[in-house]
C-alpha cells in the first residue's frame, strides 16, 4: 500500500487483478484502520470497514457478497447481518451504519480516500 498524495490522501492498495469479482479483501491504511475492500460481479469497487460491529471482529472482508432489491450487501460471517456496501447502513438494524471509503481505479489501481 502506498500513499500517493499526503495532503488530499489517497492511497494506493492493491491492482485490480488481486480483487476477484464477489469477493473482499482486507487492507490496513497507514494509520492502522482496517477496511474491506470488495470487487462486485458488477465489476463495482466497494470499501468500508472492517470491523463487524455487531461480534466486533475485523471480519467483513470474508463476507459473502450479493444484492438485495438492488442494494449490493456484504452479509458477515459471524452474525449473518447485511451491510450496504455503498452507505455502510446495517440492512437488518437501520440504526447500525459502518463507515465507508471512496474508492477510485485507475492504471489498474484501486485506491482509497480516508
Amino acid at each position: 500500500m502506498t500513499v500517493l498524495d499526503e495532503q488530499t490522501r489517497i492511497v494506493a492498495v492493491c491492482a485490480v487483478g488481486a480483487l476477484i469479482p464477489g469477493r473482499g479483501v482486507a487492507a490496513l491504511l497507514p494509520d492502522g484502520r482496517q477496511v474491506a475492500i470488495f470487487r462486485t460481479v458488477d465489476d463495482e469497487f466497494y470499501a468500508l470497514s472492517n470491523i463487524d460491529p455487531f461480534s466486533r471482529a475485523a471480519v467483513l472482508s470474508r463476507g459473502i457478497t450479493g444484492d438485495s432489491d438492488g442494494i449490493p450487501f456484504v452479509a458477515s460471517p459471524m452474525l449473518k447481518q447485511r451491510f450496504d456496501l455503498r452507505t455502510g447502513v446495517c440492512l437488518d438494524d437501520e440504526s447500525v451504519v459502518i463507515r465507508t471509503y471512496p474508492v477510485e481505479v485507475a492504471d489498474g489501481v484501486v485506491h482509497l480516500r480516508p
